[in-house]
């Protein structure tokens, strides 16, 4: 049996409250090696691909990744940036930005860390870092606006593989949607309206989601409900009329059948249907990454003006944009309601009397620290 991660535990340290933001993760490098490791983890998860394991090991490791991981790290080359993948420049830059928001908005020591459910950081290296920094109390904010067993179940999974390590668990509470959130619809609309008052409007709005093999629809995964409740509610904000937009699902992978339409089919077919100029926005995405950026900007506009479009245009995710942190940050408080830490009476100086006077106390008892 395993030993548990000791915990140097401290009776007169005010405790912390901790944020944990998560996204899908990134390979270390755009070479074939990195992303064999990368995709080996990512798509080993049965979260992410429900094939018996023996038959998926076969495959996975007799013809994926000896094939795919070129290919990839071809992709990703066309879109890496200095500091990293796209995904995780954007993320750190997220988690600064909410960090210096929930400074104006709690007293308290509050801690925001990045974990990624595949690379690194990892979600176990992230909580490890808010156990050493006191906090007590942990709340995991995955980036994925659709709730998805692929996405978010499996962010659930790998926080609860940490803790099984932990003799102290902290205490923990999960933000598993906000599809529908009017912080983040706002965002996505005012996005909208930002770029078309900027450069000009297209004849028609394409909302592009990640596709999912229906399969999950027909288990009771509620990603596709919720990925169309998005989209409805923000054509509905921007004004749009039902031959004005429309919902796809892109990054289609293997034979099986996925959610419908399919983004390149749908691209393939738009102009002659008489739509030939298309703005294209996704709102599954909290941070621009691979998917977006080269496939959708690159892949798919080539695609689109291939069959006869004449202009694609891409409207950026909502990244670190001042509504969007915003936006996070009011999610985070309301789910934080009832902890200290967000208590707008809270006061450091009543909260270090009281941790001075435990430590007494457990002194006074033989508790040492």
């Amino acid at each position: 049996m395993k030993a548990f991660v000791k915990v140097d535990y401290r009776h007169d340290v005010v405790p912390a409250l901790g944020i944990l933001l998560t996204n899908l993760g990134t390979p270390a490098a755009p070479t074939s090696s990195a992303l064999r490791q990368y995709l080996g983890e990512f798509l080993w998860d049965p979260r992410v691909v429900e094939i018996p394991r023996p038959l998926w090991w076969l495959i996975l490791h007799g013809i994926i990744l000896r094939t795919r991981p070129s290919k990839s790290a071809a992709a990703y080359q066309k879109v890496w940036m200095p500091g990293g993948s796209p995904l995780l420049v954007l993320s750190r830059q997220q988690r600064q930005a909410i960090e210096t928001e929930m400074a104006t908005r709690s007293k308290a020591p509050v801690k925001v860390v990045l974990g990624m459910r595949y690379g690194e950081p990892s979600i176990a290296q992230a909580l490890t870092e808010l156990q050493q920094a006191g906090c007590e109390r942990v709340l995991v904010c995955p980036l994925y606006p659709q709730y998805s067993a692929a996405t978010t179940a499996s962010t659930f999974d790998a926080v609860a593989a940490t803790f099984r390590r932990w003799r102290r668990v902290p205490e923990m509470r999960m933000i598993t949607q906000y599809h529908d959130d009017d912080g983040y619809i706002t965002a996505l609309a005012r996005s909208v309206r930002e770029y078309w008052d900027q450069n000009g409007r297209g004849e028609f709005l394409l909302m592009s989601f990640h596709g999912m093999p229906r399969r999950t629809l027909l288990a009771g995964d509620p990603y596709h409900c919720q990925c169309l409740k998005t989209a409805r509610l923000v054509a509905e904000r921007l004004g749009l009329a039902q031959n004005e937009w429309r919902v796809v699902f892109q990054s289609r992978f293997g034979r099986e059948e996925w959610l419908q339409p399919y983004a390149a089919e749908t691209l393939k077919s738009l102009p002659g249907e008489g739509i030939k100029k298309i703005d294209v926005i996704c709102p599954g995405f909290a941070a621009d990454c691979l998917e977006t950026l080269e496939e959708m900007v690159m892949q798919n506009s080539e695609l689109f003006m291939h069959h006869g479009g004449e202009a694609y245009r891409y409207i950026p995710a909502l990244n670190d944009r001042p509504d969007h942190i915003i936006a996070l940050t009011d999610l985070i408080v309301r789910h934080c309601q009832g902890w200290p830490e967000v208590d707008p009476g809270w006061n450091r100086e009543v909260a270090q009397r009281e941790a001075l006077r435990t430590q007494q106390r457990a002194q006074a008892k033989g508790a040492g620290k």
